[in-house]
């Protein structure tokens, strides 16, 4: 396969990715998702972790 040489250096993909903007919020909450996102990560490692300990009380007693 070969690399097309572009101006900007070899192209290495068909798809274009936008760059996240920082400074714009959107309005209407579009901040809470951040939030909501890290939330639902805590919930599950907290789901994994009770989950864990109770398959490894059940294998030991």
């Amino acid at each position: 396969m070969s690399l097309m040489l572009t101006a900007r250096g070899p192209r290495r993909g068909a798809t274009r990715r936008r760059q996240p903007r920082h400074g714009n919020r959107l309005p209407g909450g579009a901040g809470l998702d951040h939030w909501l996102d890290r939330l639902v990560d805590i919930a599950v490692i907290v789901a994994l972790a009770v989950g864990g300990v109770a398959l490894i009380l059940t294998l030991l007693l």
